[in-house]
């Protein structure tokens, strides 16, 4: 393989997830005001573990141990699937983000004149940016081969399941008998699954 080609390659999934990060921070446009958010203790229950994923991915293999060894063979197979899902997952917040629109917040919050979403990617899963970011971290894991990527996995799970039964209980509060029937017509985050 040309070198060119493998640093192309190799950088990819990091060069995705950069250019999500921009879309998510550069494009959030106009927001609903905040009448209610979580506290700050609150949110780091979740961004806490989030974070940890992140610098699995980031921190070199070498201090890692054997956190950096391989769950599976590296092959071109195993990082075209784990790309294919990197794009889906990322791709799915940006359009379950564009269905939100000014309802969106990064924390667990309820917005001034808050709309309950069932359009778009909301028809499928009540938490469709978790589950694309699940799929995303999924990929990146399958790509990258080692144990650290399904530990990160593993914490972005337990980190979404966190914030998104947070976010149930205000919307239930808040939404009261359309959101306890939203409940019942769809999935919280994996359709078939949870």
């Amino acid at each position: 393989m040309h070198p060119s080609l493998h640093l192309l390659l190799a950088n990819l999934i990091p060069l995705l997830w950069l250019v999500w990060l921009a879309y998510w921070w550069l494009g959030a446009g106009p927001l609903k005001a905040v009448e209610r958010r979580e506290s700050r203790l609150q949110r780091a229950s979740h961004d806490i573990p989030m974070v940890f994923a992140a610098l699995l991915f980031l921190l070199p293999a070498r201090p890692l141990g054997v956190l950096a060894a391989p769950f599976i063979a590296r092959s071109w197979v195993g990082y075209s699937i784990g790309l294919t899902l990197v794009v889906l997952g990322l791709g799915f917040t940006a359009q379950a983000r564009r269905h939100l629109g000014a309802n969106w917040s990064a924390i667990v919050s309820l917005k001034h004149d808050h709309s309950l979403i069932r359009s778009g990617p909301y028809r499928y899963v009540r938490h469709p940016i978790y589950t694309g970011l699940l799929l995303a971290f999924a990929g990146s894991a399958l790509a990258l081969g080692q144990w650290r990527g399904l530990l990160a996995m593993l914490l972005v799970l337990e980190a979404l399941v966190v914030k998104l039964r947070r976010e149930e209980c205000l919307m239930l509060e808040h939404f009261g008998a359309a959101y306890a029937d939203y409940r019942r017509a769809s999935w919280a985050l994996l359709p078939g699954v949870y």
